[in-house]
């Protein structure tokens, strides 16, 4: 009977991996380069794809889709603020390893149904678990109310964010999607993710990169800051000095005028 109970036990899983192994992801993107230039105020990105099977359309739960694009990583401070004596000080503050730049989330439903907990979990998707390492000091205090004020924040300046049903499946063949990218985004690559799932489980997962680089005027004034930094300090003051006396002098203008 035991043995039985294994076999069938067995069957189900490799029936299980089969399925998911039939499925896979043929991925397109509108673009795999962002040019960052001194009039950029943001881009649209479309991702666009198929599913690809060696078999029908499995019985069961519908197919659903994630899609995940993230930033360049770098380490967060995140600082408290009380009050004392009637002044708004600093009084603590963590150090988040390492949290993404930019994270947005388009799925084919809502999140919790479209992926579970442990696979959610497993593939760090949703923005919790999408800042991978945390301060010791956060995991000792017990105060992840700091990891909440990275979210809060960054959802504010709309660097964070998941946006339920924003992903198209059609005939559980064909998705698309729109990600929108905002105007202060940090140079550097952007892992794209696409998550294939049935019953909140993912069956495929299919990873490219979009690349944001400065150009123009953007990357002359990015190498000077950084390769000669007083040139770059003199000429910032000599246009802010060039654009008060032209304010001023407007400002007469109107005036006598």
């Amino acid at each position: 009977m035991i043995r039985m109970l294994s076999f069938i036990a067995a069957s189900l899983l490799a029936f299980t991996q089969i399925a998911a192994a039939s499925e896979e992801v043929v991925l397109g993107l509108s673009k795999d380069e962002i040019a960052i230039t001194a009039t950029f105020d943001g881009s649209s990105i479309l991702v666009f794809g198929a599913v690809k099977r060696e078999t029908p359309i499995p019985e069961g739960p519908p197919l659903e889709v994630v899609v995940a694009v993230s930033g360049p990583s770098e380490p967060v401070v995140v600082r408290r603020k009380s009050r004392k004596l009637g002044i708004w000080v600093n009084t603590a503050s963590v150090t988040v390893d390492s949290a993404p730049s930019f994270y947005a989330v388009g799925t084919s439903g809502p999140f919790n149904e479209v992926m579970n907990d442990s696979a959610d979990l497993e593939h760090r998707v949703s923005i919790e678990r999408a800042i991978r390492s945390i301060g010791a000091s956060i995991l000792n205090s017990g105060t992840p109310e700091f990891v909440d004020a990275v979210i809060r924040i960054r959802e504010d300046e709309g660097l964070y964010k998941i946006v339920e049903n924003s992903v198209v499946v059609d005939q559980q063949t064909l998705f698309r999607t729109s990600i929108d990218m905002p105007a202060n985004l940090t140079e550097g690559k952007y892992p794209t993710r696409i998550f294939l799932t049935r019953g909140g489980q993912v069956v495929s997962a299919y990873e490219t990169v979009i690349d944001v680089r400065k150009v123009g005027l953007e990357r002359w004034l990015y190498n000077l800051s950084r390769e000669n930094p007083m040139m770059y300090g003199i000429m910032s003051l000599a246009i802010a000095i060039a654009a008060g006396w032209g304010a001023s002098a407007a400002f007469r203008l109107l005036r006598q005028g």
